[in-house]
């Protein structure tokens, strides 16, 4: 009876404290929370048909290939899974019309680094040449994801996706 009652008490004590550690910063699973809707920021359209640099002496470059993607309308979920040795970011995006292909997360800067502690990128696809149906709402949302290491991870406090109408974003 002498020691079972302070061992009694002990073990009462320390599992009422599991409670505060699953709602803490120490717990892995809370690094990333639950993503919500962001508006975007219009950038003043320019005309992709005018080249930015080049001319009549430049050499092309066809061994570069070119990612012709335009950006989701919308993109509707953003999930960020911790792995070992880094995350997966998932982002679910709704089209326009059915039939887009090559889906990809589109990085903001070539390095992938986070500017003022956010890592964005751009949910993008290539639309069909010929029209498409609109369809129904699960035949015109996809998925893409992308892995990132724990050294691209490091700084970083909220991950951001964009669309055109919108962006999810996810904090550490």
């Amino acid at each position: 009876m002498r020691k079972t009652l302070p061992l009694l008490l002990a073990a009462t004590l320390t599992l009422g404290a599991c409670g505060m550690v699953r709602e803490s910063r120490v717990n892995p699973f809370n690094w990333f929370g639950q993503s919500r809707s962001e508006p975007v920021q219009q950038v003043e359209n320019t005309n992709p048909l005018i080249p930015k640099s080049g001319g009549l002496f430049s050499r092309a470059r066809a061994d570069e290939a070119v990612y012709n993607g335009r950006p989701f309308e919308q993109v509707t979920d953003l999930t960020v899974e911790r792995i070992p040795g880094g995350a997966i970011i998932r982002a679910t995006g709704l089209a326009a019309r059915q039939g887009i292909y090559a889906v990809q997360l589109t990085p903001e800067n070539e390095a992938e680094l986070p500017v003022d502690g956010v890592l964005t990128y751009r949910l993008e696809g290539i639309r069909p040449s010929k029209p498409t149906p609109i369809g129904s709402k699960p035949t015109r949302e996809v998925t893409a994801a992308r892995k990132l290491t724990d050294q691209q991870l490091a700084g970083v406090q909220r991950i951001r996706v964009e669309g055109q109408l919108n962006a999810q974003v996810a904090r550490r």
